[in-house]
């Protein structure tokens, strides 16, 4: 067992975190979490855990009575999709830098004109590659959604348009190959611009109920929301719109994504439904775990029962890896999200070079300028060590490594 005891506060605090690094405000925002009352049993902390906005990175917290909005953060739903196509290594050109460019034009990606109606990083008119059915159904439930919250009617207006779009920072679309030299497909995103707005709304309106209430906390961004009130029931109903968003937006893009590839290789994607993974690693899912019902909240955590297929992702330049759950109780059935961070994005900008980020990433087809150098490799724990940590949550099952990446 890699289990490790870190430390004992109104319940216990279990990190899988062997041979990795811990930083110590992560250490004491698991502390602040691990005191709120409502929290049930333990809280899991996954080896790539580092401190975030709100709680802990790579950390699995139960709750029974009440949800905490900024655990849950403003990247609701993001996740994983995986896809292994019926390429392999030898269909592949030498040259990688057009199919990258066809990959960019096909997804919008990044962030200009503020997230404005010239946005690069959004579509002009809806995606060609949405299911319109699915998605006008979609949409019209977040209008009843925004009739009870109207400030979330500027973002709601331009979901349609961030369907099927990457974003900027760690969100992804990359070319890898397995082992056994098969191409894969593989991305990283979320909910966009509207799921930022509901976690940033919601979390704000937790804070007015906790200064409402007189409630002191050991962090603000603990603030929670009752179960039972009406102000729950409606984030946990916009929450759950973000994770379809968030799922549908990974399809959306995966479509495009396929559609360059066909256009470059007629004919030889085969079946690339036949090993294929969208996982969240940002979510709330109603769960029992040790004898309760508990609203699961993974922060930077994969879902890993037994049997369940999941992706936890290296950096630019690192390798990746399709696993399979082993479903281990005492970490909620959980694994890690990604490698984790070592150093924020204004430290990795100051302290990684030009030629350290085109060194780490030499051999893959990627952005190799300065804006891209907080996603860099040295930016994140080694992935290797991470998996080590997590030998009992989940086995590998392909072992990924990039050879395209497109970032925003």
């Amino acid at each position: 067992m890699s289990k490790q005891f870190l430390g004992k506060e109104a319940v216990p605090i279990y990190g899988w975190t062997e041979g990795v690094p811990v930083d110590q405000k992560a250490v004491d925002q698991l502390r602040n979490v691990a005191r709120m009352p409502f929290i049930h049993h333990h809280v899991a902390v996954m080896p790539d855990v580092h401190w975030g906005m709100g709680a802990t990175v790579g950390s699995v917290i139960p709750t029974v009575g009440a949800i905490i909005p900024a655990a849950v953060g403003v990247d609701i739903g993001c996740g994983m999709m995986a896809v292994r196509t019926g390429l392999v290594a030898s269909d592949l050109p030498d040259n990688l830098f057009a199919m990258r460019s066809d990959i960019e034009a096909a997804v919008p990606h990044g962030r200009t004109d503020n997230g404005g109606p010239n946005d690069r990083g959004a579509w002009g008119e809806p995606s060609p590659d949405a299911d319109w059915t699915f998605s006008t159904k979609l949409m019209e439930r977040l209008q009843a959604i925004v009739a009870k919250h109207p400030d979330l009617e500027k973002r709601a207006n331009r979901a349609p348009h961030h369907l099927g779009t990457l974003g900027t920072g760690n969100h992804f679309i990359e070319l890898c190959l397995d082992e056994n030299q098969a191409v894969w497909v593989m991305l990283h995103s979320g909910s966009r611009g509207i799921g930022n707005k509901i976690g940033t709304y919601f979390i704000e309106r937790a804070k007015e109920e906790m200064r409402r209430w007189f409630v002191n906390l050991p962090d603000i961004d603990l603030a929670y929301l009752p179960e039972g009130s009406a102000l729950f029931d409606d984030y946990v109903e916009a929450l759950h719109w973000a994770q379809v968003f968030a799922q549908a937006n990974r399809e959306v893009m995966m479509r495009s994504v396929l559609a360059v590839l066909d256009r470059h290789f007629p004919g030889k994607l085969g079946n690339v439904d036949e090993v294929a993974v969208n996982c969240h690693h940002n979510y709330v899912a109603k769960e029992r775990h040790f004898g309760k019902n508990v609203w699961l909240t993974r922060k930077g955590a994969v879902r890993a029962r037994e049997g369940d297929l999941g992706i936890i992702p290296g950096s630019m330049g690192a390798r990746s890896y399709i696993v399979r759950g082993k479903g281990n109780q005492e970490a909620y059935c959980s694994c890690s999200h990604g490698a984790g961070r070592v150093m924020s994005r204004g430290e990795a900008v100051k302290k990684i070079s030009l030629e350290e980020h085109a060194k780490a990433t030499d051999g893959i087809e990627c952005r190799k300028d300065a804006a891209v150098l907080d996603e860099s490799p040295a930016a994140y724990k080694p992935i290797e060590a991470v998996m080590a940590a997590q030998q009992d949550l989940v086995e590998i099952v392909y072992e990924l490594r990039q050879v395209i990446c497109v970032k925003g």
